[in-house]
């Protein structure tokens, strides 16, 4: 990763792989844009027990975000498995720890988007996007779902949102992504590249 590029950060969190997989595509639309890069990052889970840790580093996929990863950002994106229609306990927990940025205004005015997967059609999708969403508005960020002119949201027969790019993942959470689905995730990247360019603060402008 280039030093000098900004950076759209997208972080996720995912027990099964299919949020991950998600990422990943939104990932290549990000850097289907020249100028800009893409930066996987993810939170660990969490436990009812105080005494249970989980190790510094995961054993695979991306490494645990920190707050300088969302505080440098272009740009964010959210994307989590639903959880009763709900954001899942880790992506709340870690951003429940960002009112330090929060207090600096170190997000306000730049764009966010959000994607999740879910096991059945109509399990939470669209009301777990919306729970990601009331954060990012919190931080004052500017929130970019996927506009219809994006042919995809009419063709799917999985997932797919105007809020957000989201997946099917079946009840065995092993349906993999579909051709529609990937296409949406992927312009959801581009889109939110694009917006960051776009937005994008002068150099000296601490706000």
């Amino acid at each position: 990763m280039s030093a000098s590029l900004p950076y759209v950060l997208i972080l996720y969190y995912s027990r099964s792989g299919a949020t991950r997989a998600m990422a990943e595509r939104l990932a290549a639309g990000v850097e289907s844009r020249p100028g800009i890069e893409a930066r996987l990052r993810t939170v660990p889970p969490v436990s009812p027990t105080c005494e249970a840790v989980d190790p510094e580093i995961p054993e695979q996929g991306a490494i645990y975000a920190d707050l300088d990863d969302l505080r440098h950002c272009a740009g964010l994106a959210l994307g989590s498995p639903t959880r009763f229609g709900n954001m899942a306990a880790p992506l709340k927990h870690y951003l429940d720890t960002t009112s330090e940025l929060w207090l600096g205004g170190a997000l306000v005015d730049k764009p966010a988007t959000a994607f999740t997967s879910t096991s059945s059609l109509h399990g939470g999708q669209e009301t777990t996007l919306i729970s990601m969403l009331l954060p990012l508005l919190h931080h004052g960020m500017v929130y970019a779902g996927l506009p219809y002119s994006e042919t995809a949201l009419m063709e799917t027969q999985g997932g797919g949102t105007p809020y957000g790019a989201s997946h099917l993942a079946g009840k065995r959470s092993d349906r993999p992504l579909d051709d529609a689905e990937r296409r949406l995730a992927h312009a959801q990247g581009r889109r939110l590249a694009h917006l960051a360019l776009t937005l994008a603060r002068p150099q000296g402008d601490a706000r």
